[in-house]
């Protein structure tokens, strides 16, 4: 799965830390992280089976739903010990540094709970092995003041996967330090995992996507790009 790749959405590996006042400032920032738009499992790996680059958003591709792909991710959390809850069908919308273009990706996200970050880790490794992905993404919900703590995971609804387009082509910094989103094909809610660190420019790239930042909710935790 190809996000903040290259450079997520990796769905390559852009992963910042963050030290002293900066990661202070970065948190008193946030809105609160409650909300009913979040997932209450331990942890959630985003994951695809899709192989191909796809730049055209009209291709049939991105139709799919990945039904069998479903069933086949949660047979594999739970041979390897984790529980799963909710399984959601997202729309990516992702920036090529190579290509100098945005590309496109159905994908899924998967609620894994009764989890070690091991046992995260390694069902993420057999994922990316048996779908021949560059990477999957891990994001394990922790505590904001966790020493672990790297990324937030960023929700706001009233988002399309073309405006999530369209301010990503018009945001250089966004495209290059966040890489690019993805949004609910049910229902229009935009997640954003990104680095701790870029927090200030998600806010302002949420801002962009013209999301109230005091709506949107935040929850903080590690993501791991497994196999990036």
């Amino acid at each position: 799965m190809n996000r903040r790749l290259g450079t997520l959405a990796a769905v390559g590996a852009l992963t910042l830390g963050v030290t002293g006042a900066g990661a202070g400032a970065a948190a008193a920032s946030a809105p609160s992280s409650a909300g009913s738009g979040h997932t209450t499992a331990t942890a959630e790996i985003f994951a695809t089976d899709n192989t191909a680059t796809i730049t055209d958003p009209a291709d049939p591709r991105l139709k799919t739903r990945l039904v069998r792909f479903d069933h086949e991710v949660r047979n594999i959390i739970r041979t390897n010990g984790a529980k799963t809850g909710h399984s959601t069908l997202l729309d990516g919308v992702f920036w090529s540094s190579d290509l100098k273009q945005a590309t496109y990706e159905r994908s899924r996200e998967f609620d894994v709970n009764h989890v070690s970050a091991t046992g995260l880790h390694h069902i993420a490794d057999v994922i990316r092995k048996q779908y021949k992905q560059e990477s999957v993404l891990t994001f394990r919900h922790l505590p904001r003041t966790s020493p672990e703590t790297n990324a937030v995971d960023i929700e706001a609804t009233g988002v399309t996967s073309r405006k999530l387009h369209d301010a990503l082509l018009a945001d250089p910094e966004a495209r290059d330090e966040l890489g690019g989103g993805s949004v609910t094909a049910r229902d229009g809610r935009l997640i954003l995992i990104a680095p701790l660190a870029d927090l200030p420019l998600a806010k302002k790239f949420v801002g962009e996507l013209g999301v109230d930042w005091n709506k949107a909710q935040v929850r903080y935790g590690a993501e791991e790009f497994v196999g990036g």
